[in-house]
C-alpha cells in the first residue's frame, strides 16, 4: 500500500464523484493528497473520511474559472509540504446535454471550454514549475472523456473541449519529456457515483451494459486505480497516452448491442 508513499498529489474537483475516488485510493497508498474544489463542507468531509481510512490530507479552496484560487492552490501546497509530484485535472463542467451545433449558444461554449479545457490549461502551466524542481519530476494525469472519441447527438461544447483535453496531453508530454515531466489522460466511460446514481436512468445504464465488453459500468475506483499506477514510478515509461477506462466500450464496432440482440454475430 505504498506505490505512492512520500508523494504529494493535488486532485482537483475531488469534493465528489471520481475526484473522491482518486483521492482515497492516493491517500491509501501513503500520498499526502490536497482535495480542492468550491465546496467547503463537502471537501472537508472527504479529508475527514481519508483521516479515517488512515490518509492524510487536506482542503483548499478551488475555483477553475479564477486564475488567482488554482496560483493560490499550488503556492500553498509547495510552502505545505515544500513539494509537489502529481497534479490530476479532474475538475470540469460536465454539459453532457448542452446541444446540437445549432443549439449551442456561445454562452454555453464559452463556459464549457473555459471550466474543461482552459482550467486544465492554465492549472497544467501552473504546476509545471514546482514538477520541473523535483530530481525525478512529476506526473499529470488528465481526466478526459469517451464523449472525445467519436460523434454523438448531443454535448457538443463537452465533447469538443474534452478532445482538446486529449491532444493537451499530448503537447505537455512532448515539450517536457526531457525534464521528466510525463502527461497521460484517462478517458472513464460510464461512471455511476454515489452523486449521480438517482439521476441515471435505467434505460441509460441498459443502454451502455449491452455495448459494455463486461458485465458491470465503472465506478469511481476504476479511474482512481489507473490514476495511482500514472501517478506512480511504476509507470515512468509511460508518457503521452491517452487511456480508456471505460469496459471496453470503445473497442468494438457500434453494431455489436444490435446484433447481440439478435443472437447473431453478423447480417
Amino acid at each position: 500500500m505504498d506505490r505512492l508513499k512520500g508523494k504529494v498529489a493535488v486532485v482537483t474537483g475531488s469534493t465528489s464523484g471520481i475526484g473522491v475516488g482518486i483521492a482515497r485510493l492516493f491517500a491509501a497508498e501513503g500520498a499526502k493528497v490536497v482535495i480542492c474544489g468550491r465546496r467547503q463542507e463537502k471537501g472537508q468531509a472527504v479529508v475527514d473520511q481519508i483521516a479515517k481510512e488512515g490518509g492524510e490530507a487536506f482542503y483548499h479552496f478551488m475555483d477553475m474559472t479564477d486564475t488567482a484560487s488554482v496560483e493560490k492552490l499550488f503556492a500553498d501546497t509547495a510552502e505545505k509540504y515544500g513539494k509537489i509530484d502529481v497534479l490530476v485535472n479532474n475538475a470540469a463542467n460536465v454539459g453532457l446535454k448542452d446541444g446540437r451545433v445549432d443549439e449551442v449558444t456561445l454562452e454555453m461554449w464559452d463556459q464549457i471550454f473555459q471550466s474543461d479545457i482552459r482550467g486544465t490549461f492554465f492549472a497544467t502551466k501552473c504546476v509545471l514549475p514546482y514538477l520541473q524542481k523535483n530530481e525525478n519530476g512529476g506526473s499529470i494525469i488528465n481526466i478526459g472523456s469517451m464523449a472525445s472519441c467519436g460523434g454523438d447527438l448531443s454535448s457538443t461544447a463537452y465533447a469538443c473541449a474534452k478532445a482538446g483535453v486529449d491532444m493537451l496531453t499530448k503537447y505537455t508530454a512532448l515539450q517536457y519529456g526531457k525534464q521528466n515531466v510525463r502527461c497521460n489522460c484517462v478517458r472513464p466511460g460510464l461512471i455511476v457515483t454515489p452523486e449521480n446514481e438517482a439521476r441515471v436512468p435505467q434505460a441509460l445504464k441498459d443502454i451502455f451494459t449491452s455495448n459494455i465488453m463486461v458485465n458491470r459500468y465503472g465506478c469511481p475506483e476504476d479511474i482512481g486505480y489507473m490514476c495511482v499506477y500514472l501517478a506512480s514510478d511504476e509507470s515512468s515509461y509511460v508518457t503521452g497516452q491517452v487511456v480508456n477506462v471505460d469496459g471496453g466500450l470503445n473497442s468494438h464496432v457500434s453494431t455489436v448491442a444490435q446484433f447481440r440482440q439478435m443472437n447473431s454475430r453478423t447480417w
